[in-house]
């Protein structure tokens, strides 16, 4: 949170919406002398012991002293804040500064009392949780560094409330109350505990969404055509489990039904409580409608109306009044804009969408951002050889339009502990918090695959998405959500393909690949195209265009048998004058030899197979059966298309064979498979950030207090660079400045030949290739030399700017930097210097803090880290100091936000430690961390 400019100014920036226990919304804001009324009412609905838990004694109404106390604060050392529903306060929380005697103090009295109070409709929703997390990130900027609340003994809730929210806390007991304090300092366990209320409250919020006991689609014309109709005819088509009511206030007296659905003029009209609407109506009318919802109680909204923010500036206002004009009602938004939701669980079987056709039910999850590339998606799984069938159909599908409130974040949330997904699928055009992004997608991919395309990687995000600018490159933005587990692929087909196979197959255990087929150039297509993927294929058996499907089925049933090979990829081409019989056959001979290896995945390629995708997807039992030669020459007719096929048929856990009609594609969906399964097992065994001792984390701190007193932001001198890195344990080579041959002779002196001398004007600095340094200087006599030759060919000593620095060991250059995204956050990047990192982008990153496990990849992540290992005879560099080296500035940059940008270039890594050359630091003031504050839904 920011500092509020004036001690007695509304602090606007402490309003904020939050997701509440059972997925509702409540509004957090400040208490002001307005509210005198709103206290009152609110009082009046609270029972009477809460009322007496919270003052120790019979009180049944706020006299007019109370209520000016309570409405009246300085918002500095008395606070006040309400969570409000609808405009009226649902539960209130208040500090005031304490003295060490306990009395009223201020600054620099460092501990406040607070002391809640819920109404008990309100009670068992976590309002008081959210209401501390917000309380106490007020007091930390208001300088309080601990809270004391007194509670009766009685009050379990309340005790609870404060001893879960994992503060370092002490408790005492006296004159018959139960006396808590605890430190407001965020610790590990307060954030887990925070995070963990965060993933309930979210995931609930969507789960009513996608689970509702009761729709209405408000706007269903009296027409057939146009969004309201067809949406309520795909809901009733699909068979929706719940009760569904048609809402048209331009029905005719009279008129009880539409389409067979129950239709009312209004939703105040429906007799009974309504979960979701669905709101298909002009956008002008949407407020009026939003309204109507708000007070008969639906929970949810999916608002498919165009003319929001994706039409311009007016509609971008549109819909902030729209998001903010839900939650006064406690509701939650998929849209505006949006293609809709679908949820295939024979539970619900909701199809709120404008897809005509529901998928089969099945274990992936999607999420599209754009209701066009929903329905792509949702065809491709369709026509993939039975890809919506058995366990690789859908789960649920959200399309979320303009993403004005609920996101792919929220549904990340929801699909992490859902039963019924095992594969998310995400077409993600704009990440709005990144940070909290990588964080749930590393927590969602320990679990079950992620794979994400992103649209509008080199251009601004669609008009309709309101997110912050980054000014990472999309492939660093790639790289650190590879980083977090996330499958990063490029087109639509490739989400599809890896989706299949993860859904699919199980997990390879290592990149080895056996490569059989009937086809010898195939299985060399394939054999490069694994080759090209970084995966170690062994040479392809080729099993020569007369092979049976039983000649498969042994070939692959030994393959699956070899220790040496983790997966296995069949090429496939059609045999002269066979037909549907012989697709089926050799699917069935597959899928035999699969399920007697189950633990190892089987691709396969197929050329002009139209049959065997499909046969290979039939959801026919992939129990382990003897085979015969006669069996499998005597194939039974074939099985039917597997999108024919009723879902119930599929087996539970049976693993479906994928088909690929190219090799590279079904080998870059391995390659991807390989890696993710790694990160997996890497994941499982998670390092640390290292403590170092000689550290002076408080020394640094004192530093850049002081710096920081000058002014806003800026770019330090020398000699600070080297201190406050110095603190931190790394130690740069000084460089003095020579602006003369004799002040550069007497650096030299000082410093000890040999010696380096150095331009280090911009067009110069870090360019040796331009001849500005001159290197192992070993006495005075060559330095003035060369100091000669630099000023003749560049210039005049003042627009050289020449330093002289000691030498240091040979060894390889490489390039290490820190710096604060706005959006992804602190980012470590590392690569050689030079033409490597500048003109080929050979340049890895690391979100901070990096731990052990982490600087150790990132060394070895770049394509030219080979030549810190001894290429071509070379000696092999330190790694081991470099990665502590990148341990050091990860550590500066997370203790200390103020450092929002380092550069450490060039850093020489010889064969016994490095020397860091050149540094530069800039400070600022540190930016808000919404993902260190209390938990808020994005303003708006």
């Amino acid at each position: 949170m920011q500092t509020s400019p004036a001690r007695h100014e509304y602090p606007a920036h402490w309003e904020a919406d939050v997701v509440l226990r059972d997925g509702g919304t409540a509004r957090i804001r400040p208490i002001t002398v307005d509210d005198a009324d709103r206290l009152v009412s609110f009082y009046e609905q609270v029972s009477d012991e809460s009322k007496y838990y919270r003052f120790f004694a019979p009180y049944p109404r706020l006299s007019a002293k109370d209520v000016h106390r309570f409405t009246h604060h300085d918002f500095v050392d008395r606070v006040g804040l309400a969570a409000t529903v609808g405009g009226e306060f649902i539960a209130t929380v208040r500090y005031d500064r304490i003295g060490p005697d306990g009395t009223p103090a201020s600054a620099p009295a460092d501990e406040a009392e607070v002391a809640f109070l819920v109404q008990d409709a309100h009670q068992g929703r976590g309002v008081a949780s959210a209401l501390l997390e917000h309380i106490g990130a007020v007091a930390r900027e208001r300088g309080i560094r601990r809270f004391a609340a007194e509670v009766l003994p009685a009050n379990n809730k309340m005790i609870k409330v404060f001893t879960d929210a994992g503060y370092t806390q002490k408790r005492s007991f006296e004159d018959g109350v139960v006396r808590l304090e605890f430190d407001l300092e965020p610790t590990d366990r307060s954030l887990a505990v925070q995070y963990a209320r965060e993933h309930r409250a979210e995931a609930r919020s969507v789960q009513r969404l996608l689970a509702p006991g009761s729709v209405a689609v408000i706007g269903a014309g009296r027409t057939p055509g146009g969004v309201g109709r067809s949406v309520l005819g795909n809901i009733r088509d699909a068979g929706y489990s719940g009760r569904l009511y048609a809402v048209n206030k331009a029905l005719p007296d009279g008129q009880k039904e539409l389409d067979g659905v129950p239709a009312h003029r209004s939703v105040r009209d429906i007799d009974g409580p309504v979960d979701l609407a669905v709101v298909a109506v002009p956008a002008e009318h949407v407020t009026e409608v939003v309204t109507e919802c708000g007070e008969h109680g639906v929970q949810g909204l999916v608002v498919v109306s165009a003319g929001y923010a994706e039409s311009g500036p007016e509609g971008r206002e549109r819909q902030r009044a729209l998001v903010r004009h839900a939650r006064t009602y406690g509701m939650r938004i998929i849209g505006p804009n949006a293609f809709g939701i679908i949820n295939t669980s024979p539970r619900v079987r909701l199809n709120a969408s404008l897809a005509p056709e529901v998928p089969r039910p099945g274990r992936i999850g999607l999420f599209a951002q754009s209701g066009a590339i929903g329905i792509a998606l949702l065809s491709r799984l369709h026509r993939r050889g039975g890809g919506v069938t058995g366990v690789t159909g859908v789960s649920t599908f959200v399309s979320s339009g303009n993403r004005a409130d609920v996101s792919g974040n929220d549904v990340l949330q929801y699909w992490y502990e859902d039963p019924d997904t095992d594969v998310v699928l995400m077409y993600l055009e704009s990440i709005g918090n990144p940070r909290k992004f990588t964080r749930l997608a590393r927590r969602t991919a320990a679990a079950k695959p992620l794979v994400v395309v992103q649209g509008a990687r080199h251009g601004a995000a669609p008009q309709g998405h309101a997110v912050r600018a980054t000014r990472l490159p999309h492939a660093t933005v790639s790289a650190l959500l590879r980083q977090a587990g996330v499958i990063r692929v490029d087109t639509i087909t490739e989400l599809v393909d890896a989706g299949l196979l993860l859904a699919r197959q199980p997990l390879p255990g290592g990149p080895r690949v056996a490569i059989l087929g009937n086809s010898e150039s195939l299985g060399l297509l394939t054999y490069d195209a694994c080759l090209a993927e970084g995966l170690r294929p062994h040479p392809p058996q080729d099993l020569t265009t007369a092979a049976s499907a039983a000649d498969f089925h042994t070939a692959l049933s030994r393959a699956l048998a070899d220790d040496r090979c983790d997966a296995v990829v069949v090429t496939a081409i059609p045999a002269v004058g066979e037909g549907p019989v012989g697709d089926a056959a050799l699917a069935q001979a597959l899928r035999s030899a699969s399920a007697a290896a189950p633990s190892k995945p089987v691709l396969v390629v197929h050329v002009e197979l139209g049959g065997l995708a499909e046969a290979l997807s039939a959801a026919a039992s992939t129990a382990p059966q003897a085979t015969t030669d006669d069996q499998l020459q005597n194939a039974p007719s074939p099985t039917p298309a597997a999108d024919q096929l009723p879902a119930a048929e599929a087996p539970e856990g049976a693993h479906l064979i994928p088909a690929y009609p190219a090799a590279e594609r079904a080998v870059r969906a391995l390659g991807q498979a390989v890696a993710y399964a790694q990160w997996r097992r890497d994941a499982a065994e998670p390092g640390k950030v290292p403590e170092y001792e000689d550290i002076n984390e408080k020394g640094a701190a004192a530093l850049i207090d002081g710096l920081l007193a000058r002014g806003q932001g800026l770019t330090l001198g020398t000699d600070e660079t080297c201190d406050l890195l110095g603190h931190y344990g790394v130690q740069v080579h000084r460089a003095l400045p020579a602006p003369t041959p004799d002040a550069a002779a007497e650096a030299a002196r000082d410093l000890g030949y040999p010696v380096a001398l150095k331009a280090t004007a911009p067009h110069l600095r870090h360019r040796a290739d331009l001849g500005g340094v001159r290197l192992d200087l070993a006495d005075e006599e060559q330095l003035r030399r060369s100091y000669a030759e630099l000023t003749e060919l560049f210039g005049a000593p003042e627009e050289l700017r020449p330093v002289v620095q000691r030498m240091a060991p040979r060894g390889v250059d490489v390039v290490v930097r820190a710096v604060i995204d706005p959006a992804a956050g602190a980012v470590l990047s590392f690569g050689l210097a030079g033409a490597a990192s500048q003109l080929l982008g050979d340049t890895a990153h690391r979100l901070i803090p990096v731990t052990d496990r982490e600087a150790h990849s990132l060394v070895r992540s770049i394509r030219t880290a080979p030549l810190l290992f001894g290429w071509r005879g070379s000696a092999p560099a330190d790694t081991r100091a470099l990665e502590e080296l990148l341990l050091r500035v990860s550590r500066l940059v997370d203790d200390h936000p103020e450092v929002v940008a380092v550069t450490l270039e060039p850093v020489v890594v010889a064969s016994h430690g490095l020397s860091v050359l050149g540094a530069s630091v800039r400070l600022a003031h540190p930016p808000a961390r919404d993902d260190l504050g209390p938990r808020t839904l994005p303003a708006y």
